[in-house]
C-alpha cells in the first residue's frame, strides 16, 4: 500500500456544522433502490425512495483535458462516477458499526468524491445464493451480519433491514442514489453499472476494500480503498496493480481461481497439488493469458512440469467452477439513470452527517432529527 496515492489524513472524525443562510427549495427525485429479477414485473415492482435535493452546486470546476462526442453529446473523459460499496463500510473490523459508516462516508464526501456523482450499492437479499449453489463453502467462513446493530438501538426489533433503512436515508439526504437488487450481490451490480457508463465517456472509481473489484481495473476504472490503519481513503490504479502483482488485471481473476480465496471460502488447486503455487500459476498465465486458454492447452499437450500438467487436466472442472464463482457478473437487470450522473449537491453533507452521528450517540429511544430547521429536512423516524 506504500505506493498508493495518499489523500490528506483527518486525524479525528468531528464533522463541523454548516448551515445555509436561507431555506432551500427541495426537488424530489425518485431513486430506484429495488429491482425484481423478472423484467416483466419491473414496472409494477420497483420501489422508490425520494431523496431531498437542493439546486445543483457548481463550486467545483470540471477538468476537461479530453472531450469525447458520445451520441452527439460532448462528454469529458476525465469526468468520474463513484460507485460506493456500502456494506463493508458498516463494519469496524468484523463487528457491525454504523458509526464506522458515518466516519468513512464523511471522509469520502469531504476528501474524495466532493461533488462528483456517487451511486451507492447495497447487497440484495439472498445475494450469495447463486454462488453458494455452485460452491457451498462460498463465504461460509465469514461472520454473518448480526441481527442487531448495538450502536443504533437496543430494541428487539433492530435488524439488518432497520440499519439499511438508516443508511439509505442518510445517503439519499446527501443526494446519493442507493441501488439494492434482490438476489444479487453489490459486486455484480457495480460491475454491471461500470460496464454501462464506460461507453458514455465516463471514468469509474469503485469505493470499496473488496479485492474482487480488482478484476475490473483498467485505464478507465480505478478503486479507492479505506485504510483504517492510516484513517484515510487511498486510490488504487492500474499502475499500482501491475507493480504489486507483476501481471495485469485481466490475469487477476484467473490467478485467484487457481490459488483460491480463503476469505471467501474458495479452495485453491494447492489443496490437491501442493507444489502448485503462485510462482507456477503466474508463469503459466503469463504464457497462456487466461485460465481457459491454459486449460484448453493442457487438454491437448503438456504445458509444464508433470505435477502441474496432471493438476490442470484432473481438476479442470474444479477450476472452471472457481471461475464462475469468483467472476463478477455484468448482466444484472438494471439500467443506469442519466440523473444519477449529475453533479452531486454536497452543501448539506456536514449537517446531515453530524445529525446522524449525534443520533447514534444519544439514548436509543430518541428519534433522529436534524440539528437545524434551516436545511429544510424533516424529522426521520
Amino acid at each position: 500500500m506504500a505506493e498508493l496515492l495518499e489523500i490528506s489524513k483527518l486525524s479525528n472524525f468531528s464533522p463541523s456544522f454548516r448551515y445555509l443562510n436561507s431555506p432551500t427549495a427541495l426537488a424530489r427525485i425518485p431513486i430506484f433502490i429495488s429491482v425484481p429479477n423478472s423484467r416483466a414485473q419491473n414496472a409494477k415492482s420497483r420501489k422508490f425512495i425520494k431523496p431531498r435535493r437542493s439546486a445543483t452546486s457548481c463550486n467545483q470546476a470540471a477538468v476537461e483535458n479530453e472531450v469525447l462526442s458520445v451520441n452527439g453529446i460532448r462528454v469529458s473523459r476525465n469526468r468520474r462516477v463513484f460507485f460506493l460499496d456500502v456494506n463493508p463500510l458498516c463494519y469496524k473490523g468484523s463487528t457491525p458499526n454504523l458509526l464506522s459508516f458515518a466516519h468513512w462516508i464523511s471522509l469520502f464526501f469531504s476528501q474524495v468524491s466532493l461533488d462528483d456523482p456517487v451511486i451507492a450499492v447495497i447487497d440484495g437479499e439472498k445475494g450469495n445464493e447463486y454462488r453458494r449453489k455452485l460452491l457451498p463453502s462460498y463465504k461460509a467462513n465469514r461472520r454473518k451480519m448480526l441481527h442487531r446493530f448495538p450502536s443504533v438501538e437496543k430494541s428487539p426489533v433492530t435488524s439488518v433491514e432497520r440499519s439499511h433503512k438508516l443508511v439509505i436515508d442518510v445517503l439519499n439526504k446527501c443526494n446519493v442514489p442507493v441501488v439494492k437488487i434482490e438476489g444479487h450481490e453489490a459486486d455484480d451490480v457495480v460491475a454491471t453499472l461500470v460496464h454501462q457508463i464506460l461507453p458514455k465517456g465516463y471514468r469509474a472509481v469503485i469505493a470499496s476494500p473488496d479485492k474482487d473489484f480488482k478484476q475490473l481495473i483498467s485505464e478507465d476504472v480505478q478503486m479507492v480503498i479505506p485504510l483504517p490503519e492510516l484513517n484515510r481513503w487511498s486510490f488504487y490504479t492500474l499502475k499500482h496493480y501491475i507493480a504489486q502483482n507483476t501481471c495485469d488485471p485481466q490475469s487477476d481473476l484467473s490467478l485467484r481461481c487457481i490459488l483460491g480465496d480463503e476469505i471467501d471460502g474458495v479452495p485453491g488447486i494447492q489443496h490437491f497439488a501442493p507444489g502448485f503455487g503462485r510462482k507456477t500459476a503466474l508463469k503459466l498465465l503469463k504464457k497462456h493469458g487466461s485460465l481457459e486458454n491454459l486449460l484448453s492447452a493442457a487438454s491437448v499437450r503438456s504445458v509444464g512440469k508433470q505435477y502441474a500438467q496432471e493438476a490442470l487436466t484432473k481438476y479442470a472442472d474444479f477450476l472452471r467452477k472457481n471461475y464462475e464463482v469468483l467472476s463478477l457478473k455484468r448482466d444484472v437487470d438494471i439500467q443506469i439513470e442519466e440523473q444519477w450522473l449529475s453533479k452531486r449537491d454536497e452543501r448539506n453533507d456536514s449537517v446531515i452527517l453530524s445529525s446522524f452521528v449525534d443520533f447514534l450517540s444519544k439514548p436509543r429511544d430518541l428519534k433522529w432529527q436534524n440539528k437545524s430547521h434551516l436545511n429544510g429536512l424533516k424529522t426521520v423516524t
